[in-house]
């Protein structure tokens, strides 16, 4: 199985925050990775295998991939998401708490994908917008921004 890096996607070692689009995302095969992400598709359709158990994803489904579950995405259909990439929940340089917000798991589920309306979806685009004009910006008031930006979507999603 393939693992993916953080040294590949985040810009650099202290970075909290990475974003990466995937217009539109290929199928790719099983993966896990040694950092946190919150999938947003935008648009298109395909299956999104997560922990082996397969769940369609369309427009406005949102999924929360932690650091040891495996996933890959498969029939895709002018699938487009973004990944926002986090370290971890409690890796945050200004922000504490997400955790509270985040999918908790509960009797071995973990509700990992979510749907948001298109009122949502669209707030979740400007968010991610704003993160992506920030990208490669290091200094506090960005880095603070960006863990902000991170907070917002994850609460309009929940």
């Amino acid at each position: 199985m393939t693992v993916l890096h953080s040294v590949d996607f985040f810009p650099s070692g202290n970075a909290s925050v990475a974003i990466e689009p995937r217009l539109p995302q290929a199928d790719f095969p099983e993966h896990h990775h040694d950092f946190h992400e919150i999938v947003i598709v935008e648009h298109g359709t395909g299956i999104h295998v997560f922990n082996g158990q397969p769940y369609t994803i369309t427009g406005g489904t949102v999924c929360f991939v932690r650091d040891h579950d495996r996933h890959l995405y498969e029939h895709t259909d002018n699938l487009c998401l973004t990944n926002v990439l986090y370290r971890s929940p409690d890796r945050f340089q200004f922000l504490a708490g997400l955790n509270q917000l985040l999918p908790q798991e509960l009797d071995g589920q973990y509700p990992s994908h979510w749907r948001v309306n298109h009122s949502v979806l669209q707030q979740v685009r400007q968010l991610v917008a704003q993160m992506e004009q920030q990208e490669g910006e290091n200094d506090l008031p960005s880095t603070a921004s960006r863990e902000i930006f991170v907070y917002a979507i994850t609460a309009l999603a929940a």
